[in-house]
């Protein structure tokens, strides 16, 4: 017997559990599968950018291997947990693990950023500090040795960072081609201070230069 047209439509709350939309949200995450001395899930920054109630896909530092289990902390929608579904070259897409119910408190949440987002864009050129468009950079050693990071916000006098390797407190290292000293540590990441001032027109575009 032929199916009913009415049949092939998904119903209003499966439509809504697949809702997806491309955002830019920051927040850290932890990989079950990346540990420090302690044998503790280290905490490493992200940024969202397409979320659904399903999975959501994160660039990230650090990306971990298929199958590894994932907990990530994001700005305006809380805690998700999950596991790596697949890599992406500058991150890794996490499927979510949820009950109907969190998963319809997901898809509220990326409803209301979807309606609320382009009112809430801010002017990058306001305030010391401002989050990159491109957050993804490398840390140049003074060995030559490169590590991969995730640039959580820059300003003309230092950066905010986040990598797979924290340097030590003191350690002198680029930025992209900005030269710096690495000055803090803080949960997910490190401060660097540039030793010269930037100009607030090219800094973004030096810090992500490979």
């Amino acid at each position: 017997m032929p199916l009913d047209s009415s049949q092939l439509v998904p119903a209003p709350a499966e439509r809504r559990r697949d809702i997806r939309i491309i955002a830019s949200l920051p927040g850290r995450y932890w990989l079950a599968d990346r540990s420090d001395a302690c044998s503790e899930a280290r905490q490493l920054a992200c940024r969202a950018v397409s979320i659904s109630p399903r999975s959501m896909a994160l660039v990230a530092p650090v990306k971990g291997r298929v199958g590894a289990w994932v907990i990530a902390e994001i700005d305006r929608l809380g805690q998700l947990k999950g596991a790596v579904a697949r890599l992406l070259d500058r991150g890794f897409l996490m499927s979510i693990v949820a009950s109907d119910d969190q998963r319809n408190r997901i898809a509220s949440r990326i409803a209301w950023i979807e309606k609320h987002k382009n009112f809430e864009a801010r002017d990058q050129r306001v305030g010391d500090r401002f989050v990159p468009k491109e957050p993804c950079s490398t840390l140049i050693f003074a060995d030559g040795t490169q590590l991969r990071c995730f640039v959580f916000d820059v300003s003309i006098s230092g950066a905010a960072v986040s990598a797979g390797i924290p340097p030590v407190m003191g350690m002198v290292l680029a930025v992209g081609s900005v030269i710096g000293r690495v000055v803090r540590h803080f949960p997910g990441g490190f401060a660097v201070q540039f030793v010269a001032l930037q100009e607030r027109d090219n800094v973004e575009t030096k810090i992500t230069r490979d």
